[in-house]
């Protein structure tokens, strides 16, 4: 027998849910303050691309822009949904980071855009924030 709370969900996949989100909130404050160092350490530039690639992947609203005024609200547009989800894939960005590790002359200010765009995902997900289903609704 499970105890349910009003929203008839178990009281214990609430707990877990809350718990992956305060994980991306504390990856969210880790990967910024990364970008900032990064920033502070290699000048002007890594800190404007920490801050471009921050606010980029908000960018594929952008997209299906003409489309929004016929959408409900909290719904993204079917057109905009595949860039979305592409700009919001933490993997991506993780990937891209071990590259310029890995890589012998990688670029500072890349690894900084970079971080900034794993802060960006993160802070998304610790806000409720996540990836969208093809008819632009926020995935569970």
């Amino acid at each position: 027998m499970t105890v349910m709370d009003a929203g008839t969900r178990p009281i214990a996949r609430k707990g877990i849910r809350r718990a992956v989100r305060l994980g991306w909130a504390a990856g969210a404050v880790f990967w910024g303050a990364f970008a900032a160092l990064e920033a502070v350490n290699h000048g002007v530039v890594a800190g404007l691309f920490a801050v471009a690639f921050f606010i980029a992947p908000d960018l594929t609203f952008l997209v299906a822009a003409r489309d929004a005024h016929a959408t409900r609200p909290g719904r993204l547009p079917a057109r905009a949904v595949p860039y979305y989800n592409a700009a919001h894939r933490a993997l991506v960005p993780v990937v891209l980071m071990v590259v310029c590790v890995v890589t012998p002359d990688s670029w500072a200010p890349l690894f900084a855009g970079l971080c900034g765009w794993t802060a960006h995902i993160s802070l998304d997900r610790a806000l409720g924030y996540g990836l969208r289903t093809k008819e632009g609704l926020q995935r569970d």
